[in-house]
């Protein structure tokens, strides 16, 4: 439930279309419903403007399943993303909730409506992709539809330079680069957007599954760039959507002014 939803809720109840029965039902459920094996954080997106995602690593089939339906059991909920699924549990959690869309190894769920922001990601190598894909398939759960360049690294810089008035116009760019990560610091001297740069574990012995590159995004000279955990692309996903501020948190609309009549919002 998020604060558009709850300020439905109390319209409804305020009109009489709901029974006071209905609303405690509905607010019974916030913060989190307890299932046992998990808390399933209904009250997140009020607190935070992002809703709870399910982590699939760790979890059983049957809890990935179970966690899924009780998010989707919120009639006002937002999107549900489940990351990082195997092959059973993405099979087993579509066949209970098919209509969820699969892409790489998350399944995205009642997806945000589409948001204007112009996003732009991009990959330093198609070894980079898998990072890329999660990052994708998260920014789409979030209403925002990113622009995807692949395999843009710095051994062929011209690669990127045909895409600088992207780098120009976009609200905010993602780089996903493993190796030694420079594509970061030179995507963070082209552009005026925040930049969210995901190290990624793809290169050789030197690269260290990832931590040469995590390093150098760190260290990069490109002022202010922000860096996640090595092969994130759901945390930089997150990130881009915490910066350009996330759904309608409707900051203006408090209890005090509010109005149960018509009239336009």
């Amino acid at each position: 439930m998020d604060e558009a939803a709850l300020y439905r809720l109390l319209d409804d109840l305020s009109a009489g279309s709901i029974s006071p029965d209905d609303a405690v039902r509905r607010l019974r459920r916030l913060p989190y419903t307890d299932l046992g094996f998990a808390r399933v954080d209904h009250h997140r997106t009020l607190r935070q403007g992002l809703p709870e995602a399910v982590y699939a690593p760790g979890k059983s089939v049957d809890q990935c399943v179970a966690i899924v339906g009780e998010l989707l059991s919120e009639p006002d909920g937002g999107p549900v993303v489940l990351s990082r699924a195997n092959e059973q549990q993405m099979a087993a959690s579509l066949a209970a909730h098919p209509e969820g869309a699969r892409r790489g190894t998350t399944v995205v769920w009642r997806p945000a409506a589409e948001r204007p922001e112009v996003i732009a990601v991009f990959t330093a190598g198609t070894a980079d992709l898998v990072v890329a894909e999660e990052c994708l398939a998260t920014l789409g759960a979030l209403g925002l539809k990113p622009t995807f360049i692949a395999d843009c690294g710095v051994a062929g810089v011209h690669r990127l330079l045909e895409h600088v008035d992207l780098l120009a116009t976009a609200d905010a760019v993602v780089v996903v680069a493993g190796m030694e990560g420079a594509l970061a610091s030179l995507v963070g001297g082209l552009t005026p957007a925040p930049v969210v740069a995901v190290p990624t574990s793809a290169g050789y012995g030197a690269s260290l599954q990832g931590v040469t590159a995590l390093l150098a995004m760190l260290a990069s000279c490109a002022p202010g760039l922000c860096v996640v955990g090595i092969d994130n692309g759901f945390g930089a996903a997150w990130a881009v959507a915490r910066i350009l501020g996330a759904g309608d948190r409707r900051p203006n609309r408090g209890l005090a002014n509010h109005s149960s009549g018509p009239g336009p919002e």
